[in-house]
């Protein structure tokens, strides 16, 4: 029998970015809930599901004090709450395969790839002087960049918003697979990308 995501979606899922590739753990879940048993090493969670991955990075609280998409993001947020963040991740996934016909699972991998950045800028401390330089980012990196962007974008847009969290995520996965510039995901990748090249 196959194993299917919330017995619907199932994980034949082409990944087309052979670098990604090792980083986007697809085995096959129920629930994407894992009891935290790849915290124990460091780098083990690329063995993660990537759907549960999204979910960890849906509970988070505001940024507080730093702007994200023009606004100071405020509250507790979804901290340590995961069933109503799997929830949240379920109805996303519902909305997307409404609106695409697609499997959400293949759009989220696409979404991640567009997403993550290839190059960023690192300081270099050199006889005193401090100077920036860029540098092409690990791949396990970009997988964390391109969560955390998705993550923060629907946040952004969800936030003093009539829109619900889970069709804010919805849309900013849906942006983000098909690199459109609404997307706040897009928007900080462009960024960072730029500010490398010009650091080259």
């Amino acid at each position: 029998m196959d194993i299917k995501l919330f017995d619907r979606w199932d994980f034949d899922v082409e990944v087309k970015s052979e670098g990604l590739k090792a980083y986007i753990s697809l085995n096959p879940v129920y629930i994407p809930h894992s009891a935290g048993r790849h915290t124990k090493k460091q780098f083990e969670k690329s063995k993660m599901n990537i759907v549960e991955r999204l979910v960890n990075k849906l509970m988070r609280s505001g940024q507080g004090t730093r702007k994200v998409a023009g606004k100071y993001i405020r509250g507790g947020g979804n901290t340590g709450k995961k069933q109503n963040a799997i929830r949240t991740v379920k109805k996303a996934f519902e909305i997307i395969e409404k609106r695409t016909k697609k499997n959400p699972i293949q759009v989220l991998v696409d979404a991640l790839i567009n997403a993550s950045p290839c190059e960023e800028t690192t300081t270099i401390i050199y006889g005193g002087i401090r100077y920036h330089r860029a540098v092409d980012v690990s791949s396990q990196r970009r997988i964390d960049f391109g969560l955390k962007y998705i993550t923060l974008g629907a946040f952004a847009t969800a936030f003093n918003s009539k829109k619900s969290i889970e069709e804010c995520l919805a849309n900013e996965i849906m942006w983000v697979a098909n690199s459109d510039t609404k997307s706040y995901a897009i928007q900080r990748k462009e960024e960072i990308e730029r500010i490398a090249r010009s650091a080259r």
